[in-house]
């Protein structure tokens, strides 16, 4: 199981149109909530994922904070074990001002640090060894005024009305690069997972072959088709030795 286990799941939860977000009041969404899910890889329980949205209380522009840890389990984690915490510090529109992963994997602990300085248009990047204490990569790259990290995209998302059939574009950086990846939204759905059975739609996002990630594959979301839009499955179709990967939410919370 590669990094890009964690690489997906930390990025699993894209499906936005962005251009049609502006003026959308900041206290509709995010509320405080944790959603939790169980990690299926080729048919085998592999692991668990906690996502967790709180208010920061902070001035600097960012009052929301999200947190994501990703666990392995089972036979995966005796293959592969990871432990990583994402978090990800953004301002009531969703555009992000920070980012860090902190990724236990195998026999790596590296983390990961982004800074989205609006003012200077500039993205920082910078990946650090923290077992050898080393700097693995450190760059600057351009980004528009408002840019979401992946994470923040999901609660762009929320906001939206996505209609099967319709098709757009949304923004997104990883602090190395900003690429507009296409959206499609594909379908009505009934699905029945873990939490329960809903209706959904089904939404494609194209961050594989060379937009995002270099890798051939294929990444969907289902959404709740109602005013929640709840991000209740997710999975990425990838290529040998990767394979499926799939989401389900089993339970939400909500403060």
């Amino acid at each position: 199981m590669p990094r890009l286990f964690a690489a997906f799941l930390a990025t699993s939860l894209v499906c936005q149109p962005q251009n049609h977000f502006d003026g959308v009041p900041a206290s509709s969404l995010p509320s405080p909530e944790t959603l939790t899910y169980s990690v299926e890889w080729r048919l085998i329980y592999a692991g668990n994922a906690s996502l967790k949205v709180d208010p920061t209380g902070s001035l600097d522009g960012s009052p929301w904070q999200v947190k994501l840890h990703l666990e392995s389990a089972g036979l995966v984690s005796k293959l592969y074990h990871l432990d990583d915490n994402y978090d990800v510090k953004m301002d009531g529109h969703f555009c992000a001002s920070s980012t860090d992963l902190d990724a236990m994997e195998k026999n790596r602990h590296h983390d990961t640090k982004v800074e989205f300085d609006r003012a200077r248009g500039k993205a920082s990047y910078q990946e650090r060894d923290l077992l050898k204490n080393t700097v693995i990569k450190a760059s600057e790259t351009d980004i528009p005024p408002c840019v979401s990290d992946i994470i923040a995209a999901l609660y762009k998302l929320r906001t939206l009305k996505i209609e099967p059939g319709q098709s757009d574009q949304i923004t997104i950086s990883d602090g190395k690069k900003v690429v507009a990846a296409r959206v499609d939204a594909q379908a009505r759905e009934s699905i029945k997972i873990k939490a329960g059975t809903f209706n959904t739609i089904r939404c494609e996002a194209n961050i594989f072959n060379g937009v995002l990630y270099s890798r051939k594959g294929q990444f969907f979301v289902w959404l709740t088709d109602d005013a929640r839009r709840l991000p209740v499955q997710i999975r990425a179709r990838m290529s040998f030795p990767i394979g499926s990967i799939t989401l389900e939410l089993e339970k939400e919370e909500h403060l």
